[in-house]
């Protein structure tokens, strides 16, 4: 398959890059799958237009009929390698495809570090979260549970007070630095000292068992382990993200590699829907430009 724009990633970001891409006029494709996306199975209530919590698996359908209608092909697989050819850049599929691209725009999201437990993948989205800052509002006066041992999972806990009625954050080795953990335990953080081994729920989650084989009843828990980038395939491109999986790039969305293009979580925090939207429509309409020989608009 030759087109002008190859997108990776069918999230928010890359999804309005495809959007703002084929209004352009350029041949563009979207690939990847959508269930790998942070918003699918998840709700949405602090995006322009969404009314009420909006589900979020609805919105990125919404958005991929919507780049259909506009000409974009979408491809449901997996990217598994990606290199510079000359001019051009070549992507293959899961399934073997080739496609050949003027431009490429990385919009793959982050894969967040999980703990691996039982129940864990079952009550994603049901409350099993990986953002803190995202889904902080969903638990006004509820029991929380943040785990995690570093600086984002102290700095997720605080936050929580603001919101929850009750806050534990549970870490065998807690790693943060003194000052943040000393405000999240002064903002009332209650610290318990062990590992969280399982999750257990009916419809939602209703409670955590810990590695002493105790139970927390909690409303929702927080994995605040960090997260990681899609790094190979930037690096197969030649794009090097910083130590923290974060692509740098300019205020066109362009990164240090001519041709490649980032945007949505890649290029780090917030990660937010109305942020990704906002740099998928950028990054779209400059690789469509770019791929055209077209001067683009953030010059």
């Amino acid at each position: 398959m030759n087109v002008d724009v190859a997108i990776i990633g069918s999230g928010p970001a890359g999804i309005q890059a495809g959007i703002h891409s084929s209004r352009k006029k350029a041949d563009t494709v979207i690939v990847g799958r959508i269930e790998n996306s942070a918003m699918f199975g998840t709700h949405v209530e602090n995006h322009f237009g969404a009314s009420g919590k909006a589900d979020g698996t609805e919105l990125l359908n919404e958005g991929l009929d919507k780049a259909k209608q506009f000409g974009c092909k979408v491809i449901n697989e997996n990217i598994i390698s990606a290199f510079r050819e000359g001019d051009v850049f070549k992507l293959v599929t899961e399934s073997d495809e080739e496609i050949i691209a003027k431009a490429v725009v990385i919009a793959s999201g982050v894969h967040r570090n999980k703990l691996g437990i039982p129940g864990e993948k079952e009550y994603f989205g049901r409350g099993v979260s990986y953002c803190a800052s995202c889904d902080c509002n969903f638990y006004k006066g509820k029991t929380v549970v943040i785990t995690g041992s570093e600086s984002e999972a102290a700095a997720s806990a605080e936050l929580m007070t603001h919101y929850a009625k009750e806050t534990y954050w549970v870490s065998d080795a807690v790693k943060a630095s003194e000052v943040m953990v000393r405000k999240a335990l002064d903002a009332g953080v209650k610290m318990v000292k062990d590992l969280v081994k399982s999750v257990n729920g009916v419809e939602k989650v209703t409670s955590i068992v810990l590695g002493n084989g105790s139970e927390i009843r909690t409303d929702g828990l927080f994995i605040e382990l960090g997260g990681r980038s899609s790094a190979d395939i930037a690096m197969d491109l030649d794009v090097i993200p910083n130590t923290e999986g974060i692509i740098r790039v300019d205020g066109g969305f362009r990164t240090s590699a001519s041709g490649v293009f980032a945007c949505g979580d890649v290029t780090g925090k917030p990660w937010q829907v109305a942020k990704a939207v906002g740099e998928g429509a950028v990054a779209g309409i400059n690789a469509a430009d770019h791929a055209r020989g077209q001067k683009d608009v953030s010059q």
